[in-house]
């Protein structure tokens, strides 16, 4: 991964971002250090030094070590246990992995993908399908893959 620019945040840009994360804004504890970083992957907000926020077509989402300190509570895929190992090595989610999925999701939402023994997220990607039809179809993609468990912005250290 390519660091480009690392900065402090704005106080007005900040109370933008913890406004458009909703749920997940307790993600940014008021006294934190948040630094913007863009890299030539989708940029990070970084809390405290850890990445806990992903920009994905200028939205924040939570990435993974984000959603492990907040439970997620929509936008989440459930895959069976079978699709772990797959998961771990980046591939995109298949519609016969999917076990549940939130009905409210769209084509483009971005989502979290989580294992249906222990709810743990494995992966975050885009939507390829809506929520009610990656459960109801038997073959095909679902969910596009763009960050994952082992992957560069889960091992980054700063």
């Amino acid at each position: 991964m390519k660091i480009k620019k690392r900065y402090h945040l704005k106080k007005k840009k900040l109370k933008e971002i913890k406004t458009e994360l909703g749920p997940y804004s307790s993600l940014i504890p008021s006294k934190a250090k948040v630094e913007i970083l863009e890299t030539d992957l989708p940029d990070l907000i970084l809390v405290d030094g850890e990445p806990l926020i992903i920009i994905i077509d200028d939205e924040p989402f939570p990435t993974l070590k984000g959603a492990l300190k907040k439970p997620i509570e929509s936008h989440m895929v459930v895959v069976d246990m079978g699709a772990v190992k797959f998961m771990t090595s980046g591939a995109d989610v298949m519609s016969p992995g999917i076990v549940e999925a939130d009905s409210g999701i769209k084509t483009g939402d971005t989502v979290i993908v989580v294992d249906e023994t222990h709810h743990k997220p494995l992966a975050m990607g885009t939507a390829l399908i809506s929520g009610e039809e990656m459960v109801e179809k038997d073959k095909g993609k679902a969910v596009k893959t763009l960050h994952y468990i082992g992957d560069k912005i889960w091992n980054l250290e700063i």
